[in-house]
């Protein structure tokens, strides 16, 4: 008995042991599920990502709670604060594998918001879905779309480079085509343009029956040919953004517009920053490439010139004079192409669509990006064909005022240009402006004007001494213009400012600062032959010579000696040419005469005291003169009695005779007083008016007053 006892006991021991150890298993299992849910609890996103990357093909999505409610985590998370980027990986396998559905496909692409970057295998695998041809086709153009939206925020793109034949291979699908093909100009390096012998043949069979679409060397200046279809994603874009706080950038070249009226809220600027210059390539390539970025000097820059690969982001060469040095040597078409793919969506997005509202903060930025785009049109010496369209859009919108000195410097860039273009493109809005601003905003028009005027002028000079007939519109540009065509522009461009100065010194009453910058620009005008071997001779209207003549002021009186001087010079050499037959085209004979009209009027009125000529320009009813009850009127505009003139006389007759109460200008005309006063005269500066006495009266060549004569032509 007692050894059953024994037993018994030894029995109930270890029946106890494992009752306690399964009880205390139970209650670790249960410990660690309840911390498994308070975790779930505290990272939701982290769970549903989870779920969503272990959903499997022929999962019933119809009613299917956990699905959704998982999809509407993420889905919130997306819109907030964007997706990382392996997470970006897992719902893009989960959409184009249609695990999840179709319709959860076009779902999840939707909201497939980047907070960071987008990893390039992500894309790689992306389109291995396309070629498997089970997407149905709004979801490939869906997906094509988003690799567009996202394509700067790719963190290399390689081996997406290296599936170029895979992506070239979908142009054929019709709804597909256009965002392909912009993908392709995406993606296309220089290794990609080479084409075929047979494919050569084919375009150039093409040729023959649509010779008005296919074009073997493709011009510089193409339009845009990428709508915009992805604002739904731009909008979540830049609100991911906002929230961010910039942490990552949105390429330039590839943001998309998105129309928003003004008053609806404020918009967040994102193009009007030149980006950083970067590699298109990833560092570990084993292409044998230089990066712009890694330059240090212009000596670098030579001897890497042929290894050196064009940035990622086209507007990065804005902001740095090296990158300007290697796109200027090079004159690689299409890098031209790209830039001006990138600055033209850039300006069009910030100023056309959305225009800047005036605050400080938007116009300063504004300001900044429209001087960077200055300084590198001014390295390169010459304009970007994207500038020059934006210009020819916004001046019909512009107000005159937002960033004026800005505009109007990059109007001055704008290269020569048919005449039958001038006139609706500039004129016509230029117009509207003009009449209807300050007389200061018409001193800046006039002072572009000119300014413009000079570059054509000095790209035409530079043509002559190459020996060219026709002139190139500019460097990038296969597109040329005859000498007489020049003569038309520039012609149309000399009579329209003559037309704006005019009536704009009738409406100022001939202000003198609209005046000034009225002469600068005739400045410019009267020596076009000589200095810039332009064979043509336009001279000033009337409503600008006699304003000039009759002006209170003396700096324009001087000025308009020196511009009629500068004018003999340059109709004498044209004479003696064409007496030589020296050259082709013929100075008009009606430009002699205007030249000799105005000349006899000037040198009359200020020399021979014979302002009023019967049959002149000037002719004025003698009655009407005698109603002003002024003392022999003839001599008013001389040399002496001249308003612009007048306190110089009154100091001259001082020092000659300080004893004298009386004042006697009549005396400084007898004897050699009359030299003196020529002397003191032109000692005070007016070296325009000395040159213009000297050259048409012969005063100082030893001829009395009396014996001079006008020179005419």
């Amino acid at each position: 008995m007692a050894d059953l006892s024994n037993l018994a006991g030894l029995g109930s021991d270890p029946s106890g042991e494992i009752d306690s150890s399964a009880s205390s298993a139970n209650n670790r299992s249960l410990r660690l599920a309840e911390k498994e849910k308070r975790k779930g609890e505290a990272d939701p996103f982290g769970l549903a990502v989870k779920y969503l990357s272990q959903v499997e093909a022929g999962t019933v999505v119809r009613g299917n709670d956990e699905l959704e409610r998982n999809m509407l985590v993420v889905e919130t998370v997306a819109l907030s604060k964007g997706l990382p980027s392996e997470v970006i990986t897992v719902l893009l396998d989960l959409a184009l594998s249609l695990n999840a559905g179709t319709g959860n496909c076009a779902r999840v692409l939707k909201f497939l918001i980047p907070a960071t970057v987008v990893p390039q295998e992500a894309i790689v695998k992306g389109v291995s879905w396309l070629c498997v041809g089970k997407m149905p086709m709004n979801a490939q153009v869906l997906f094509v779309r988003w690799v567009l939206t996202v394509f700067d925020l790719i963190d290399c793109k390689d081996n997406l480079r290296s599936i170029y034949g895979f992506i070239f291979s979908f142009v054929t699908e019709e709804n597909l085509c256009p965002f392909i093909c912009h993908l392709l100009y995406l993606l296309t390096m220089r290794e990609h343009g080479e084409l075929q012998p047979f494919l050569t043949q084919l375009l150039a069979l093409y040729k023959v029956f649509r010779p008005d679409l296919v074009t073997l060397s493709l011009p510089s200046r193409v339009r845009t040919g990428f709508k915009n279809h992805n604002s739904t994603w731009k909008v979540a874009l830049s609100a991911v953004q906002r929230k961010n706080k910039g942490a990552v950038l949105v390429d330039q070249s590839l943001s998309l517009d998105v129309k928003e009226k003004p008053s609806t809220r404020k918009r967040v600027r994102c193009h009007l920053s030149i980006p950083p210059l970067s590699s298109a390539f990833n560092s570990n390539s084993n292409k044998k490439v230089f990066c712009l970025q890694e330059l240090r000097s212009f000596r670098e820059l030579l001897e890497n010139i042929h290894n050196i690969e064009l940035p990622a982001q086209m507007g990065s060469l804005l902001g740095s004079a090296l990158a300007l040095h290697y796109l200027d040597c090079v004159q690689d078409e299409s890098a031209s192409l790209r830039l001006n793919f990138w600055l033209g969506h850039s300006l069009q997005e910030e100023f056309l669509l959305c225009p800047v509202d005036g605050s400080s903060d938007n116009t300063s930025e504004a300001c900044r990006f429209l001087s960077t785009i200055l300084f590198s049109q001014q390295f390169l010496q010459e304009g970007f064909s994207s500038t020059e369209s934006f210009l020819y859009k916004f001046l019909s919108v512009w107000d005159g005022c937002l960033l004026r000195p800005q505009i109007l410097d990059l109007l001055s860039d704008i290269p020569l240009m048919p005449s039958f273009y001038m006139h609706k493109l500039l004129f016509e809005p230029l117009k509207q402006l003009y009449f209807t601003s300050t007389v200061f905003f018409k001193c800046s028009i006039i002072e572009c004007l000119n300014s413009m005027l000079i570059k054509w002028l000095t790209w035409h000079s530079v043509s002559a001494l190459e020996g060219g007939l026709d002139i190139s519109l500019n460097s990038n540009s296969t597109m040329t213009m005859t000498l007489s065509g020049f003569m038309d522009s520039v012609m149309e461009l000399v009579r329209f400012v003559g037309l704006l100065a005019s009536e704009g010194l009738r409406l100022e009453n001939c202000h003198v600062l609209l005046l000034n910058q009225t002469l600068a620009f005739y400045e410019t005008v009267c020596d076009m032959f000589l200095k810039y071997s332009l064979p043509l001779i336009i001279m000033p209207p009337a409503g600008v010579f006699y304003p000039a003549l009759f002006a209170t002021d003396s700096v324009s009186v001087d000025r308009l000696g020196y511009i009629m001087y500068r004018y003999r010079k340059n109709l004498t050499l044209a004479k003696k040419q064409e007496q030589q037959r020296e050259q082709t085209f013929h100075i008009s004979r009606n430009t002699y005469k205007e030249f000799n009209r105005n000349l006899q009027a000037m040198v009359n009125s200020m020399w021979n005291s014979w302002w009023c000529i019967p049959g002149s320009d000037i002719e004025i009813d003698k009655d009407l003169i005698s109603l002003s009850k002024v003392a022999e009127p003839w001599c008013r505009f001389d040399l002496i009695h001249h308003p612009a003139l007048f306190s110089y006389a009154i100091e001259f007759h001082q020092r000659c005779w300080p004893e004298r109460k009386n004042v006697d200008l009549g005396s400084i005309k007898t004897g050699k007083y009359w030299n003196w006063y020529m002397e003191f005269l032109f000692n005070q500066g007016f070296d325009g008016l000395n040159n213009f006495i000297q050259t048409n009266t012969g005063h100082g060549s030893g001829l009395s007053s009396q014996d001079d004569r006008t020179k005419t032509l």
